[in-house]
């Protein structure tokens, strides 16, 4: 097959394809833009001299201290997660229609092999198509952006650039990891021209093996702060063992909270085919164990955002309570400082991420539960048939979504927490010394003065427990639960034309 034919019929298709390609290319869009955001924070030049002069020509601390900056950077990176998350469900838009055209491609003598680098061609283009239309908007947003103040500083890194060689791992790396992603999918998938098969599910139910990611994820947090003690001086091993052990504790908490999800949907079946006597619940009890993975797969982004937040709750509880402990010691030895708003405040850019990648993942969310619906719709429709309500059904989709949506969110947002409370589980001061002159300016400027007026006030080791912001987290929590009614609201609205008795006569 010539390349320029493969191309066509890489671009060929319904409308629901089209809205397919949109759809990933808007959320490659999306990730570029994240992606290069945290590159321009990291190509922040440090003034000659010391490594940690603060650069003055910007407003925002964050980008002014070196040492904010690769948290910075971090937090811009994990709001690629629910996006990346949302271009997999987005892939999976209109499959069963795919696998029709797929299927008629192949009876028109196309090779397996062909048919698979068409699938992936027609991801790594739409994905590739986002990722240029993304770089545009950086470089267009980057000049509109670029508006110094009367003081010369700049709100945003608007006067420095990513390496080029960075840009182009972005750009084309993207849709090069989507294509791998769509090959790594198809794995499983026969087609044939009589139509595409895919290998049968599992009979039974997952292990509880998620547990012991997180356990490893947990255990690699509690590690930090012991490994930092004992390898004191060691600057160039512990560079790159901290950075290890975050990136791994946070992979394997990630990976084991969204594979767990897939256990919890396959017991709170058998929970509800056990206990259940209406026909909702016991047509969602078997959906459940019939495809327990459904859970993981549309769950990811919107999980993967809550253990962010979860670890941010805990943080500002940090934060809060260093400040607090501040202050009372201020007041010990006489000083009447205020609060110092500036980690706070920070935590306020770090709670608006954590939002947006909530809302990102509620989008994953709605795209997964049509999709879902359109493509069993056959058998919605024969269930209707002979003679199921609609309103069952509906009450079926939503005991599907929300029976394992409350107990993954409560595991999501506890992981979140644990692995922060791991490295700031409590707060403590050394001894310290003050010494307080109680006399006017004039006489505390004085040498010959100052000393009869001055008194030494010493502070006492003080430790003190973070509190668990359980506020933040229920109101975490119930965002997170209101994103998924929103979805299977939403979802409802598909349902009554996917049960039309006309689609068991479509092919």
């Amino acid at each position: 097959m010539r390349p320029a034919t493969l191309v066509r019929l890489a671009l060929a298709g319904s409308r629901t394809d089209t809205a397919r390609v949109v759809l990933t290319a808007l959320s490659a869009l999306l990730a570029t833009l994240a992606g290069l955001a945290a590159l321009t924070v990291l190509a922040i030049e440090r003034p000659a001299g010391d490594a940690w002069v603060e650069s003055e020509q910007y407003r925002n601390a964050l980008l002014r201290e070196p040492g904010l900056r690769g948290g910075t950077a971090f937090a811009l990176l994990m709001l690629m997660i629910p996006v990346l998350a949302l271009a997999g469900q987005c892939a999976r838009l209109g499959a069963p229609a795919r696998d029709r055209r797929l299927a008629a491609i192949r009876l028109a003598g196309a090779t397996p092999g062909q048919v698979t680098r068409l699938a992936v061609l027609e991801t790594g283009m739409a994905a590739l198509l986002g990722t240029l239309v993304g770089l545009g908007a950086y470089l267009v947003g980057r000049e509109v952006l670029h508006r110094p103040d009367a003081q010369g500083r700049l709100a945003l890194p608007t006067d420095v650039l990513p390496s080029p060689a960075a840009v182009a791992a972005v750009v084309l790396g993207l849709p090069v990891v989507a294509a791998l992603a769509t090959a790594l999918m198809l794995r499983t998938v026969t087609m044939s021209p009589l139509g595409v098969s895919r290998k049968a599910a599992r009979e039974r139910g997952p292990g509880p093996w998620a547990g012991l990611l997180i356990g490893l994820g947990l255990a690699s947090f509690l590690a930090v702060r012991p490994a930092a003690y004992q390898l004191r001086g060691r600057d160039e091993l512990l560079g790159w063992l901290v950075p290890l052990l975050f990136a791994v504790g946070a992979l394997a908490a990630m990976i084991g909270v969204v594979i767990g999800t897939g256990w919890i949907s396959y017991h709170c079946g058998r929970l509800l085919r056990r206990h259940a006597r209406r026909p909702a619940a016991l047509l969602a009890a078997g959906r459940l164990m019939a495809d327990p993975w459904a859970g993981s797969r549309t769950f990811a982004a919107l999980l993967a955002a809550l253990i962010f937040g979860g670890g941010a709750a805990a943080q500002r509880a940090y934060f809060a309570t260093e400040d607090q402990l501040d202050r009372e010691q201020n007041r010990l030895v006489g000083v009447d400082a205020g609060a110092d708003p500036f980690y706070l405040s920070t935590m306020d850019l770090v709670d608006a991420a954590v939002a947006v990648a909530v809302l990102i993942a509620t989008g994953g969310l709605i795209v997964a539960l049509v999709e879902g619906i359109v493509a069993r719709r056959r058998a919605y429709a024969a269930l209707v048939a002979t003679g199921v309500p609609r309103a069952t059904l509906s009450r079926s989709v939503a005991w599907q979504a929300l029976a394992p949506a409350v107990p993954a969110i409560l595991l999501a947002l506890t992981v979140g927490t644990l692995l922060s409370r791991g490295l700031f589980g409590e707060v403590s001061t050394g001894v310290s010394s003050t010494e307080i002159c109680e006399a006017t300016a004039a006489l505390c400027d004085d040498p010959a003065t100052r000393e009869q007026y001055t008194r030494i006030v010493y502070t006492p080791e003080i430790q003190r427990a973070v509190a668990v912001p359980l506020e933040q987290l229920a109101w975490l929590g119930a965002g997170a639960l209101a994103a998924v009614l929103v979805t299977v609201g939403v979802g409802l609205l598909f349902l009554r034309a996917s049960t039309a008795l006309d689609e068991l006569r479509m092919t």
